[in-house]
Parts: C-alpha cells; structure tokens; sequence
C-alpha cells in the first residue's frame, strides 16, 4: 500500500474525517450509524468522509445487511498507524473526541440490536 503523506494529511485535515478515524481506531469498527450519532451529523456526510478515507486506502468496509462497517485497513503503513495510535492517545483527553465517545458509549441499540442489525 502506498499513501503519500501530503494526501494523508489531507484527510486528517478535516474535522469530520479526523473524528470519525479516532472512533473507529478506538472502537476497532464502527457502523455508519454509530458514526452518525456520535458525531451529531447527518448519514450522507458521515458516508462522504468515509468513502473518502476508503478511497486512500485508509479504511475498509464491510457490509452487513443494509449496515456498512469501517474499520482501519490491515496493511495501513506502520508510519501512518503510528501518527493515528498517537493522535488517539492524545485525543481522549481532549474535545470533542471525550464527547464522542461519551455519546457513542450512550447510544441506544448499538450494532447487535435494532440499529444495525
């Protein structure tokens, strides 16, 4: 796999993408849906976001039923893990990222009930 840096950055460079990358790092897969509520947006930017950390090999996806999971992709560069692990590391002392999770660990019906299921 070969990210350039400048495109990865990029990426990060935007709130939302940023966000949804520390969830999904720190929670291993996310469900659009969780996404969705944590961050109090609507689906259609969420997907948008994530297509475009999908497209730069930054994340894979898997669906389920109706539901799309994301998760980081396995042979994401060492460099680029490393700079994503640390930011997580820094981030759960920080907003909004506290406040996401806070919301996320709240949702009602997670994946496994009726949201996703």
């Amino acid at each position: 796999m070969n990210i350039k840096f400048n495109q990865f950055f990029q990426l990060l460079s935007d709130e939302t993408r940023l966000r949804s990358l520390l969830l999904i790092q720190h929670e291993g897969e996310l469900c659009v849906c969780e996404l969705v509520y944590a961050l109090s947006l609507i689906q259609p930017k969420v997907s948008r976001h994530l297509a475009a950390l999908r497209d730069l090999g930054v994340v894979v996806d898997r669906r389920q039923g109706q539901w799309i999971y994301y998760r980081l992709h396995p042979d994401l560069p060492a460099w680029a893990r490393q700079v994503i692990d640390t930011t997580v590391a820094e981030a759960t002392h920080q907003e909004p990222f506290t406040n996401d999770l806070t919301v996320l660990a709240q949702m009602p019906n997670r994946p496994g009930a009726a949201c996703c299921a």
